[in-house]
C-alpha cells in the first residue's frame, strides 16, 4: 500500500466524522489486497481490525437459529464495542450476508458507525451509484443505490450522506 492512499484512507476516515453515519467502505474486488490494506492501516494507526466472520461465528455457535437471527446485531455491537477505539477496521465481513441470519449488512455497518467510525472491506463492487454484493441471482445477493457511506473504490471515493434538512 502506498502513502498516497494511506492518506487517501485517513482523509476519507477523517471525513466520515462529519456524517450521521461515520461508515466509510473499501470496495475493491475479490483477492486485490484488502486485507493487506487493512493490516498496514492497523499496523501503522493502531487501529483495531477484527475479523469479523470468526469474531461474529464464535459467539452464535451456540445459539438455535431462531436465536442468531434476533442477536446478530446485538452480538456485532458487543464485539466492535469491546474494541472501544474511535476508528475500528471490519475485514471478512460475508457471514453478515447470510440469509439464515435475516440481517441488512449495510443497515448493520450503518447502526455500528453512529457512535464510532467504522472502516469496512465490502465483498463487491460499486459502479459509481450502487453498492452490489453477489449476483442478482445468488441468495446473498444486495444492492444498495446511493448508499449513505463513503466509498472509496479502486478508482475513486464517493460520498453518500444523508440529506441535510435547516429548521
Amino acid at each position: 500500500m502506498t502513502l498516497s492512499f494511506t492518506h487517501h484512507i485517513v482523509t476519507q476516515v477523517e471525513n466520515a466524522a462529519q456524517l450521521y453515519h461515520r461508515l466509510v467502505l473499501l470496495v475493491w474486488p475479490p483477492r486485490t489486497g484488502k486485507t493487506s490494506a487493512f493490516r498496514h492501516l492497523q499496523a501503522e494507526l493502531g487501529w483495531p481490525r477484527i475479523n469479523i466472520n470468526l469474531a461474529l461465528s464464535e459467539r452464535l455457535l451456540d445459539l438455535t437459529v431462531r436465536q442468531r437471527a434476533l442477536r446478530v446485531a446485538r452480538v456485532l455491537d458487543e464485539i466492535v464495542g469491546a474494541c472501544a477505539a474511535d476508528v475500528t477496521l471490519l475485514d471478512n465481513i460475508e457471514l453478515l450476508f447470510d440469509p439464515v441470519l435475516l440481517q441488512d449488512p449495510l443497515r448493520l455497518l450503518q447502526g455500528l458507525s453512529r457512535s464510532r467510525t467504522v472502516l469496512a472491506c465490502w465483498p463487491g463492487s460499486f459502479d459509481g451509484h450502487a453498492l452490489v454484493h453477489a449476483t442478482s441471482a445468488h441468495p446473498e445477493h444486495r444492492r444498495y443505490e446511493a448508499p449513505q457511506a463513503l466509498i472509496v473504490s479502486e478508482h475513486a471515493s464517493f460520498g453518500f450522506a444523508p440529506p441535510q434538512f435547516n429548521p
